[in-house]
C-alpha cells in the first residue's frame, strides 16, 4: 500500500482508467459516499442560483469530476448505491467498456431532469473525461492542470460562463491557483462555489484568495464523512498529519473515518441566499 505526500493512500490508478468499474470496486469497501452527502446542498444551491440570478440552464463546473459521479447524481437522479451496483457488481466485471457506455447513455436518455443543468467536468485524467462525456453524463470536459499551466484559449472559452463551481474532495490536492484561474476566465463575472473539502487540508490559502477576488466565503458547521481509512497505518499518518496542522481529530477522523465541511463561497454582492445553517470560516 502506496501513500502520498498528506498520508493518504495512494488511489491515482482508480481515476485513470477507461470506465468506472476499478474506481467503484476500489472505493466500495471504503464506504465512500461524500457526492451522496452533497447532493441535496448542491441541489439546493443550483436552485437558489437559477432563482435569484434568473439562469434557466445554470453551467456547473465540477472541479475533479472523474466520471462524471456529481454530474449523474444531480442530472439523472442516481445514488452511490446505485452507481456501485452498476460498476461494482462481480457480474458486471467482464461486460464490455462498450456494452456499460449504452446502459449509462439510456440512464441519461430516460431521467431527463425536471429542470435542465449544463456540467462541464475539469480533471487531469483524460480516460474518466472522455466516459463521463461518451455516456452523457458531462455535456463538455475541460482536459487541464490548472494548478501547473494557465488554460490555453480554447479552455479559457469552455470556463468561460460558468455559474457555479463544485467539488467532492479535490481541495487540498487543487489549491487557489485553480480557483483563480478558473475564476479569472470569467472575466468580470463571478461564480458561486461550494467546494467539500477533507478537514485534514486548511481551507483558509483558498478562502485569502477567493477574497481578493470579491468572494466571501462560510462554512456549514456540520461534517460530513468521506470515507474510511484505507488501513490502520494510512489513519495513523493522516492523524500525525492533522496534529502538525493543529487540527483536532477527536470524535471524528480518530474514530476511523475521513471527515469533509463544506465551504460556500459567493460575490459580496450576493445577498438573501438562504444558505443552510453555517459559521463564519
Amino acid at each position: 500500500m502506496r501513500f502520498d505526500v498528506t498520508g493518504k493512500v495512494s488511489l491515482d490508478h482508480i481515476y485513470d482508467q477507461p470506465d468506472p468499474r476499478t474506481y467503484f470496486r476500489a472505493l466500495r469497501p471504503l464506504d465512500y459516499g461524500v457526492p451522496q452527502q452533497a447532493k441535496p446542498y448542491f441541489a439546493k444551491i443550483i436552485t437558489e442560483y437559477r432563482e435569484s440570478q434568473h439562469v434557466a440552464v445554470p453551467k456547473v463546473l465540477d472541479i475533479g469530476c472523474s466520471y462524471g459521479i456529481n454530474a449523474a447524481l444531480l442530472k439523472y437522479d442516481a445514488t452511490m448505491d446505485e452507481l456501485y451496483a452498476r460498476y461494482g457488481d462481480e457480474e458486471r466485471a467482464a461486460e464490455s467498456r462498450e456494452a456499460l457506455l449504452a446502459r449509462d447513455r439510456e440512464l441519461a436518455r430516460s431521467r431527463r431532469p425536471p429542470q435542465a443543468i449544463r456540467f462541464v467536468g475539469l480533471d487531469t485524467s483524460g480516460s474518466a473525461l472522455s466516459y463521463a462525456l461518451e455516456a452523457g453524463f458531462l455535456d463538455d470536459v475541460v482536459h487541464a492542470d490548472l494548478e501547473q499551466h494557465e488554460p490555453t484559449p480554447r479552455q479559457r472559452a469552455q470556463l468561460s460562463g460558468t455559474d457555479l463551481v463544485i467539488s467532492t474532495g479535490c481541495v487540498g490536492y487543487v489549491t487557489e491557483r485553480t480557483l483563480t484561474r478558473v475564476v479569472r476566465a470569467q472575466g468580470v463575472r463571478r461564480p458561486w462555489m461550494a467546494h467539500f473539502v477533507l478537514r485534514m487540508f486548511p481551507f483558509d490559502p483558498v478562502e485569502r484568495a477567493l477574497a481578493g477576488l470579491g468572494y466571501r466565503t462560510v462554512r456549514v458547521d456540520e461534517v460530513f464523512r468521506q470515507r474510511r481509512f484505507a488501513s490502520p497505518q494510512e489513519q495513523a499518518l493522516v492523524l500525525d498529519s492533522m496534529s502538525a496542522a493543529g487540527v483536532d481529530p477527536r470524535g471524528l477522523e480518530a474514530e476511523g473515518w475521513l471527515y469533509a465541511q463544506l465551504h460556500l463561497s459567493r460575490p459580496y454582492d450576493i445577498t438573501g441566499t438562504n444558505e443552510p445553517n453555517r459559521e463564519q470560516s
